[in-house]
């Protein structure tokens, strides 16, 4: 036996037997959540899925504003996004045994209620259809490992401008929210009335969190959001309700939507983009995140991915029976790592917080639409930043990526500004001679998104 080999068998020996020492509750969450191994206690464990849990829970005001112009009750878009997300992660941290948090996605929210449904007239009951069908097939991606396939086939320049491009999505919806950006009919948009109080109060939103995020405080987007809701509050512009309540019904929105509704040719496009938005997003964090709280085994490879994938593709259609669009893993569960979070004890602790949120829903009631438009502006600024990777001296890479990112907001589809990198891409590297980095998988993709513009429109 070699030194390395001795050395290793004898750190097993003593991780086992540390564990072996442990007792009652210690002792069992140790050995089922692999504590000592992942060299972390359950304290840290803990105070790693309240940081995790502080830095996202505005995800519970948020969401159910900006869902709730759809007509969706607010409500039951409260109660359903505090059990969505207090369930997954939950099944992410038992299951995958990830330090992970799920919720409903921002930038698929905002795809779901100001595209799909007011932007291109299908009932949230149809575009809630497109939700679990989309579920269903990044549920199905996962379990048959074609989700690598998919995403190693696509450029990473395109990926880059994919994220981008949601980022000015997110931009100009909470620009408009707002009222700093309105309609104009002699130059299609113009700034608003910037000095009165909701345009205000959104840039006061967005210039606390980005100062307090730039001092390193995890609950910066939490802040700003508490703060311009009290200003509000404090001027009449909000009504106080309470505090805390038992949980309003979830009965208005769960169950339904409409599955078959959704299964005509002209949802195919909306589909697919709940789909790929959600296979690229979720992709990206499952891999920053694992890789930031070591969960690589001795070859490279991410512990439990597929695991992971499974959970947050489940999720995706779980969600949708619930009442809440696109389910995915946030970024924002790096904070929890940064603070030790190591193990799924951190996402047990996340979700069983959300849970104990279901009961302070009057608060949710009395954050305005303004308040949480910042939040959406710093989504955005986050998001943006993904350009830094693209090679501006090379156009066959640069072109694409710009094309992909100015259509999904100019033309108020992600799935058409995707669709348009896609099919720009191969196109622009084979007139440039370059038709040897063009992968088959990328032509295949190029293709279905071209028969979609031509057979469905857009």
């Amino acid at each position: 036996m070699s030194d390395n080999q001795t050395a290793a068998v004898t750190a097993e020996s003593k991780t086992a037997s540390a564990v072996a020492n442990k007792s009652g509750i210690e002792g069992t969450l140790d050995r089922f959540f692999k504590l000592t191994e992942h060299k972390t206690t359950v304290k840290t464990e803990v105070l790693a899925g309240f940081t995790t849990f502080i830095t996202m829970c505005y995800v519970v005001f948020v969401i159910p504003g900006m869902l709730s112009a759809t007509g969706m009750d607010k409500g039951a878009l409260f109660v359903a996004t505090c059990l969505i997300a207090g369930v997954s992660t939950i099944i992410m941290g038992l299951y995958a045994n990830w330090p992970i948090g799920l919720a409903p996605g921002l930038g698929l929210n905002a795809f779901f209620a100001y595209a799909v449904v007011l932007g291109m007239g299908y009932s949230w009951e149809q575009a809630m259809g497109a939700v679990f069908w989309g579920g269903i097939g990044f549920m199905v991606l996962s379990l048959f490992k074609v989700r690598e396939w998919i995403v190693d086939s696509i450029p990473p320049s395109l990926r880059a401008g994919i994220t981008c491009g949601i980022g000015f999505f997110l931009a100009i919806i909470a620009l408009k929210t707002a009222g700093v950006v309105v309609a104009n009919q002699g130059t299609i948009v113009g700034l608003g009335d910037i000095v009165s109080f909701e345009p205000l109060m959104a840039g006061l939103s967005l210039i606390l969190i980005l100062a307090l995020a730039q001092r390193g405080l995890k609950a910066a987007v939490l802040i700003a959001i508490a703060v311009v809701s009290l200003i509000a509050l404090a001027t009449g512009h909000v009504e106080f309700s309470g505090v805390a309540s038992m949980p309003p019904s979830i009965e208005p929105i769960l169950g339904k939507l409409d599955i078959m509704g959704a299964l005509n040719v002209e949802m195919v496009g909306v589909i697919i983009a709940f789909l790929f938005v959600n296979l690229f997003d979720t992709t990206g964090t499952l891999i920053a995140v694992g890789d930031r709280a070591g969960l690589t085994d001795e070859n490279g490879k991410m512990r439990n991915m597929s695991r992971a994938m499974v959970t947050d593709g489940t999720a995706s259609w779980i969600g949708a029976l619930f009442g809440t669009p696109t389910v995915t893993s946030y970024i924002e569960s790096a904070s929890g790592v940064s603070a030790g979070g190591r193990t799924g004890l951190t996402a047990v602790v996340i979700g069983a917080l959300f849970l104990v949120t279901l009961f302070l829903s009057p608060l949710a009631g009395m954050v305005p639409g303004y308040a949480t438009a910042g939040a959406l502006l710093y989504v955005a600024i986050l998001m943006t930043s993904s350009l830094a990777k693209i090679d501006w001296d090379d156009m066959t890479e640069a072109g694409p990526v710009v094309i992909t990112a100015l259509m999904m907001p100019l033309s108020f589809s992600i799935s058409n500004g995707i669709a348009l990198g896609f099919i720009s891409y191969p196109l622009i590297k084979l007139l440039a001679g370059r038709h040897s980095e063009i992968s088959i998988s990328m032509w295949a993709l190029a293709a279905l998104f071209a028969l979609k513009f031509v057979f469905f429109g857009v």
